[in-house]
């Protein structure tokens, strides 16, 4: 029965500079039974993330003020909010796209167009996850499964070191300063480590760092 009602009550910031999607977006969302609160770029969903904790965040990438990869550095750097599963919106559909995305922070990454019906699977499989990782955190008894990779991967030590900072919660920007490289170099090194071990995102990675007792 939960599973059915997963969308209840659930409340999503919406967040594009195109007031067309925004509208298309918001009244699909809202016809579908969740609550949707806008903002037109990251500066002003910082705003609202002051006074409003949203279920879910869906934010394009390219916007004007602030843009995505900026705003879900602030959202993961702030352990308030660092939780919300967020998904990019984006026209860049290029597979270093998606991984820059991924590696950002977000938790999704869809490219424009899409379809509606998309969205809603995807906003629902999202929220899902993190319900049950809230029972599983809650719940003693209840131990989330461990992270799986190929029993052989080797990590070479700059890697090593990226990863600790990872599980840390540093984003790229601030591993980049601690290590003295640039940071897309860091970004070089946690794509490599998530086609390695075949992860899907700087969360699992850090998980998995966690659990191997490597942070």
């Amino acid at each position: 029965m939960k599973e059915t009602t997963a969308k209840d009550n659930k409340r999503l910031l919406l967040i594009d500079d195109d007031p067309n999607l925004i509208l298309l977006v918001k009244d699909y969302l809202e016809f579908r039974g969740y609550e949707v609160i806008t903002a037109e770029n990251g500066r002003e969903a910082l705003q609202i993330l002051e006074q409003e904790i949203p279920d879910m965040i869906i934010c394009d990438v390219m916007m004007p003020e602030m843009d995505g990869y900026t705003f879900v550095n602030n959202v993961r750097q702030d352990e308030r909010i660092s939780w919300i599963p967020v998904l990019f919106l984006s026209a860049k559909g290029q597979s270093q796209d998606r991984v820059k995305g991924l590696n950002t922070g977000a938790d999704v990454y869809m490219v424009k167009p899409f379809e509606p019906e998309e969205l809603v699977a995807q906003v629902e499989a999202s929220l899902k996850q993190a319900y049950r990782r809230t029972q599983q955190t809650n719940n003693g008894s209840e131990v989330a499964p461990k992270i799986q990779v190929p029993f052989d991967v080797h990590l070479t030590q700059t890697e090593l070191k990226v990863v600790q900072f990872v599980a840390r919660g540093l984003a790229n920007r601030d591993i980049a300063e601690e290590l003295n490289v640039s940071q897309r170099t860091v970004e070089s090194h946690v794509s490599n480590m998530l086609g390695k071990t075949g992860l899907h995102n700087r969360t699992e990675l850090a998980r998995w760092a966690i659990e191997n007792q490597m942070a």
